[in-house]
C-alpha cells in the first residue's frame, strides 16, 4: 500500500518509522510544514506546505493517490484534513473535523459527557460573556480555566500553578473570551495525571499502555507549561495506579466513543487520547485529544509489536476487534532536548550536533532542519530520545545518555523517569487514597 502521513514532528517521525517498517507499506509519502530529516529518509515523495492549507493537502493526495492517510498533529485534524481527503475517496485513520471537536472544543467535550451521563466530569460552566464568571468561580473553591480552542497544549491554566487568586484566573478567562468567544471554568482536581491513548474504530476501543507526561519546563515540575518535556511508562501499570483506575478510564472512553456517534451520527475513527487524573473520588477526565500525544506516541509506538499498518486499516474498516494488538512488556522513558529559553524565548537558528547513541536508545527529530548537512534548531522542542529497558531504571539511564549526546544551546529535564520523582507520585496517591 501507498500511505500518506501528514505532519513533521517527532510524533510523526515515529509514526513514519512504524508505517515504513511494515511489509504492507510499499511507499510512504508525506505532506509537512518543514523538512524533518528523519522522516524524509523514509519517503518516496515529500511535499512542504502549510498544514493549515487543506486544499494543498488534497491536491498532493490527488496527485499521489495513496491508499489511505493518517494525520499526526491536532490542527490539520481539527481543520478538516480527513474531510478533505474523504471528498476524493481517500480514507483516514484519523477523525473528521466534527469528531475532532473532542479536542478542538473543551466545551463540546464537557457538554457531551454531561448530556450522556458519562462519569469523569468536574463541576464546570461554559461562558460566552463575563457575566456571572466571578460568582461561579468563587463557588468552586480552586478553579481551572480552559481556553475553548486549540492552544498547543498551553491553554489550560490551573490555580496554584499558573495563577494564585480567583481574580487572576478570571483575568485569564476574559482573555480567552476575547480570542475564542467562549471559555470553560471548572473545579480543580487534586491527584495524579496519566495519559491513556486508545485506538478507536467507531465501535471498538483498544488501549495503549498508560503513560505519564511532564508538561512543566523545569525539574521538580516547575516553570511554564510546554508541549511536553518527556514521559515514561512501566511494564504493566504505572506504580501510582491500581487496575481499577485503568478499567474506569477505559470505560469513560468507550462511553464517549458511543456518545459521539449518537450525537453527531458519525463514528469516531482514530486515536482518543484521554488525559485522566486519579483523585480521592476515582478517575476523572481532564481532557481528550483526537490524535497521538507528543511525546507519548514515542513511548507507546516504540514498544508496539503489532503491524501499525494493520492497526490503521482496522481503524478505517471498523475491525479492531479482529486484531490482536500487543505491546512489549518494557519500560520506556522519553526525554526532549529543547532550545535554551524554551518555551517563552527559545534560541533558534543555531546548529546542534548529535553524538553516537548507545544500544537501546532511539532518536526522533522534532523542530530541527537540515541545512547543508547541518542540524539547525527551529525554536520549539528539538529532538527526542527514547530509552527502552526491562526496568524503568534501565530506560531512564539510556534516555539520559541519549539526550546528553546533543551538543549545542539546549537543555532537558534530568528528573523524568527517575526513582525520586516517581516516588513522589506514589506518596501523593497513597495520601489521597487514605482520605
Amino acid at each position: 500500500m501507498k500511505i500518506l502521513l501528514v505532519g513533521n514532528g517527532a510524533r510523526e517521525h515515529i509514526m513514519a518509522e512504524k508505517l515504513a517498517e511494515s511489509p504492507k507499506c510499499t511507499e510512504l509519502i508525506v505532506y509537512a510544514s518543514a523538512v524533518n530529516p528523519g522522516i524524509k529518509k523514509l519517503t518516496s515523495a515529500y511535499r512542504v506546505g502549510s498544514l493549515a492549507d487543506m486544499q494543498a493537502i488534497q491536491d498532493f493526495a490527488k496527485e499521489q493517490k495513496p491508499d489511505f492517510a493518517v494525520v499526526g498533529p491536532d490542527n490539520p485534524i481539527a481543520d478538516g484534513a480527513g474531510d478533505k481527503l474523504a471528498e476524493i475517496g481517500i480514507p483516514s485513520a484519523s477523525p473528521v473535523s466534527k469528531c475532532a471537536q473532542l479536542e478542538s472544543s473543551k466545551s463540546f467535550t464537557r457538554d457531551l459527557l454531561k448530556k450522556y451521563n458519562i462519569p469523569g466530569n468536574p463541576d464546570f460552566k461554559t461562558f460566552t460573556s463575563e457575566e456571572g464568571m466571578l460568582e461561579y468561580a468563587k463557588g468552586l473553591g480552586e478553579i481551572v480555566v480552559k481556553a475553548d480552542g486549540l492552544t498547543g497544549g498551553k491553554g489550560v491554566h490551573v490555580q496554584g500553578d499558573h495563577f494564585n487568586t480567583i481574580e487572576e484566573g478570571i483575568e485569564y478567562a476574559k482573555s480567552c473570551l476575547e480570542s475564542d468567544g467562549k471559555v470553560v471554568i471548572e473545579e480543580k482536581f487534586v491527584g495524579q495525571e496519566f495519559s491513556l491513548m486508545s485506538f478507536v474504530d467507531g465501535e471498538h476501543v483498544v488501549d495503549m499502555p498508560p503513560i505519564q507526561d511532564h508538561k512543566r519546563a523545569f525539574e521538580g515540575d516547575t516553570g511554564p507549561n510546554t508541549g511536553g518535556m518527556g514521559c515514561y511508562n512501566y511494564p504493566g501499570n504505572l506504580p501510582f495506579l491500581v487496575e481499577q483506575d485503568l478499567v474506569d478510564a477505559h470505560e469513560i472512553t468507550v462511553q464517549t466513543a458511543k456518545a459521539i456517534k449518537e450525537e453527531l451520527g458519525i463514528p469516531f475513527k482514530g486515536i482518543m487520547y484521554g488525559g485522566f487524573i486519579v483523585t480521592k473520588n476515582g478517575v476523572k477526565l481532564i481532557e481528550y485529544n483526537a490524535r497521538l500525544g507528543d511525546p507519548e506516541a514515542m513511548n507507546a509506538l516504540s514498544i508496539l509489536q503489532t503491524d501499525y499498518v494493520d492497526i490503521c486499516k482496522a481503524i478505517i474498516d471498523g475491525t479492531l476487534d479482529k486484531l490482536d494488538i500487543r505491546f512489549a512488556g518494557k519500560a520506556t522513558v522519553v526525554k526532549y532536548a529543547v532550545p535554551e529559553g524554551y518555551p517563552t524565548n527559545p534560541t533558534k537558528g543555531t546548529e546542534i550536533t548529535i553524538g553516537e547513541l548507545p544500544d537501546g536508545v532511539k532518536m526522533y527529530y522534532a523542530s530541527v532542519n537540515e541545512v547543508d548537512g547541518k542540524l539547525i534548531m527551529g525554536g520549539s522542542r528539538t529532538v527526542a530520545f527514547v530509552g527502552i529497558g526491562d526496568t524503568i531504571e534501565d530506560a531512564e539511564r539510556l534516555a539520559e545518555q541519549g539526550v546528553n549526546s546533543v551538543k549545542g544551546p539546549v537543555f532537558h529535564r534530568k528528573d523524568i523517569g527517575t526513582k525520586e520523582l516517581i516516588q513522589k507520585r506514589v506518596d501523593m496517591m497513597d495520601e489521597i487514597r487514605k482520605v
